[in-house]
């Protein structure tokens, strides 16, 4: 492993990173570095796991998504299990899918069948929260060793931070935009009723609550159709 290149690499990635301006367009950087960068990396994802669902982000190939639906319908797996908060291991690694499995004995046959040879999962994490699981394939089995380890812990490292805060930066414009969504759709109420601020907005919060509807989406539809009943 040339580290000094690697090295090299890992800072014109993180440079690259910072430059990217939208949640999808970070995750996508994320994972083609990962390809790019830990050798005999073939593909890359992250998995999300929420409520016991599995969620795909920034997949490079359908083998990925392939073996993320099937460690959610199996209920185990490297990556299914790193992207768990109630476990305290923050790397997995299976080394050559040809061999028996000491761990996740449903899981690894079926993936080689996918035609996996060996992967590796990374839990993205910061101080504050847990968001995921960085996954890597090789189709080729023995491929990852435990330099490849190293390199993907190093890359899972920072692009963690990223994903953090491009999600925040993604929470924060989907806040404003709610907020100028809810004060168009007030207008329109107040404008149409000849109400208050507060009378339009107490229309608005009770037709959420009587619906079972998110406020933004309420607001949405007074928005298009000018009035909050459905």
């Amino acid at each position: 492993m040339d580290w000094r290149g690697f090295a090299r690499q890992m800072a014109s990635m993180a440079r690259d990173l910072l430059a990217e301006h939208t949640l999808d367009s970070t995750l996508e950087q994320i994972t083609r570095s990962a390809v790019d960068l830990v050798d005999g990396c073939d593909a890359s994802g992250i998995l999300v796991l929420r409520d016991g669902r599995v969620s795909s982000l920034a997949p490079t190939e359908q083998l990925v998504i392939d073996s993320d639906r099937l460690q959610e319908g199996l209920r185990e797996g490297p990556c299914f299990d790193a992207a768990r908060p109630d476990l305290s291991e923050r790397v997995f690694r299976i080394p050559d899918f040809t061999e028996d499995p000491r761990r996740w004995s449903a899981f690894v046959p079926r993936c080689r069948e996918l035609g996996v040879g060996s992967m590796m999962g990374f839990l993205l994490y910061t101080r504050e929260e847990e968001l995921g699981a960085l996954n890597m394939y090789s189709r080729k089995p023995g491929m990852f060793t435990e330099e490849s380890e190293t390199a993907g812990w190093l890359l899972a490292s920072h692009a963690a931070v990223a994903f953090s805060t491009a999600l925040t930066d993604a929470q924060m414009q989907e806040a404003i935009a709610t907020r100028h969504l809810i004060g168009e759709a007030m207008g329109i109420l107040m404008g149409r009723h000849h109400i208050t601020e507060d009378q339009a907005f107490d229309i608005l919060r009770t037709q959420s609550q009587r619906t079972n509807t998110k406020l933004r989406e309420v607001a949405r539809r007074v928005c298009e159709t000018g009035t909050a009943d459905k």
